[in-house]
């Protein structure tokens, strides 16, 4: 048995905003008990130092915070940040499949993925929801490097039978594939796998139908998918599914609407899609980054909100542009002000950490920091750039935390945990994660 402690200003969210008040837990002088790997009491250190005498906590400069979650990102996308000049299918051509292609060698996969969760733990974020290829030996490294940083992931095999001339599969070997990496890699240790069509216009009616066999025979997975991002492709989904009542329909038809789906952008989407999304528990990774840089819009939280449709924050590598989810929230503010929504602080902090988390079904494990969940944490320090030091000087909660999302990016992160070890310290750069 291993216990640890830390003191300090720990801040969390019970719940969504949006859903009520008494959302934000924040413990100004706070202690977090950690034990194997669990937090087994946090609160006031006044009130919870008694319980545990003789126990030295190590006291933390920053403002303790949730590990961030990722809903939405391509692993194998990371070389590819920055490729300038197209709008989403054109630049799906120009410069993401031919990335891609390069995934059928085991060993540029297993150092891609090597490189994609030192960036992510660099930025904060101890979990996420990735995408990998169309090849079974880009999830097999994914998840073996995971599973050796003991990180809370989900990923899956890409689904496109209809992707490009050495990007394909087929129905029968995506069928095949994804029932041995579900057998290898789901529910291993803080693994998850997720049934990953890469979006309508990529895959025949025939494997969209086995996407939909692979969740009925496998009721904890995940579906992990794209909707409704760039007006060209919601034409073009239309096109190919005239009988649908919307892109989201095109998906239901084959069984793919369910609570485990979680579906990427959906800033094209009609109300019956919202309603829909909302009776049937499914959700949204909002990925403001990358809905900037390929020019597809903006996401409508007002509307998402009306209906209660459920939200995660997505950086969406390599589309998006930083690894941060600091200053993805920053952009989702932007975003929202588009429709004259002000995303509240608090609200995006959620939408980066529990909100994600319950969209990937692990907001039990990881989300909040309460009693009984998984101890993975960050540390931001709001004095990480001279100007962040300048804008939280003598301001209150909410303003310091809207500066850190606004301002921040990985310089703002000076520690990441997971389950209690400190898996990167931005003073001690070459910690072993």
């Amino acid at each position: 048995m291993t216990i640890t402690a830390y003191r300090g200003e720990i801040l969390s969210l019970a719940h969504d905003p949006a859903e009520g008040e008494g959302a934000v837990r924040h413990d100004p002088d706070g202690l977090l008990v950690i034990e194997d790997g669990i937090v087994v009491a946090r609160g006031p250190h006044a009130d919870l130092a008694p319980r545990f005498p003789g126990l030295a906590p190590e006291a933390i400069k920053g403002l303790i915070v949730p590990g961030f979650i990722d809903a939405h990102v391509h692993y194998p996308q990371m070389d590819r940040v920055a490729s300038h000049g197209e709008q989403l299918l054109d630049w799906l051509e120009r410069h993401i499949f031919p990335a891609e292609m390069a995934f059928a060698d085991p060993l540029h996969a297993a150092s891609v993925a090597r490189a994609f969760l030192d960036e992510l733990l660099r930025h904060g974020t101890t979990s996420a929801l990735v995408f990998a290829t169309v090849h079974p030996g880009s999830v097999d490294a994914f998840m073996a490097e995971a599973q050796r940083r003991n990180l809370r992931m989900a990923c899956g095999k890409v689904l496109m039978d209809l992707g490009p001339e050495g990007l394909r599969d087929t129905p029968e070997t995506a069928r095949d594939d994804s029932e041995a990496l579900i057998r290898r890699w789901h529910l291993q240790g803080r693994l998850t796998y997720a049934v990953t069509p890469r979006f309508a216009l990529t895959s025949s009616d025939a494997q969209l139908a086995v996407a939909g066999d692979l969740l009925e025979a496998h009721p904890q997975v995940l579906l992990h998918t794209h909707l409704a991002e760039n007006t060209r492709e919601v034409a073009e989904v239309a096109a190919r599914f005239p009988d649908a009542a919307d892109y989201l329909d095109a998906y239901d038809r084959f069984g793919l609407v369910t609570p485990r789906s979680v579906f990427a952008h959906g800033i094209h989407l009609p109300d019956r899609s919202c309603a829909r999304l909302a009776e049937t528990g499914a959700g949204i990774a909002v990925c403001p980054s990358s809905n900037f840089f390929l020019g597809s819009g903006m996401f409508d939280f007002a509307q998402a909100e009306a209906h209660g449709v459920r939200l995660g924050l997505g950086t969406d590598i390599g589309a998006g542009t930083s690894f941060s989810l600091l200053r993805t929230s920053g952009l989702a503010y932007e975003a929202g002000l588009f429709n004259h929504y002000r995303l509240d602080p608090f609200r995006a902090l959620w939408l980066a950490t529990g909100g994600s988390a319950r969209l990937l079904h692990i907001a039990d494990k990881v989300g909040n920091l309460s009693e009984g969940q998984e101890a993975d944490f960050v540390v931001l320090d709001e004095k990480a750039t001279p100007l962040l030091a300048r804008r939280t000087a003598g301001a209150g909660l909410a303003e310091r935390l809207f500066a850190l999302q606004v301002l921040g990016d990985d310089r703002a992160i000076a520690r990441t945990h997971v389950m209690g070890k400190c898996a990167w310290d931005r003073d001690q750069p070459g910690l072993p994660s």
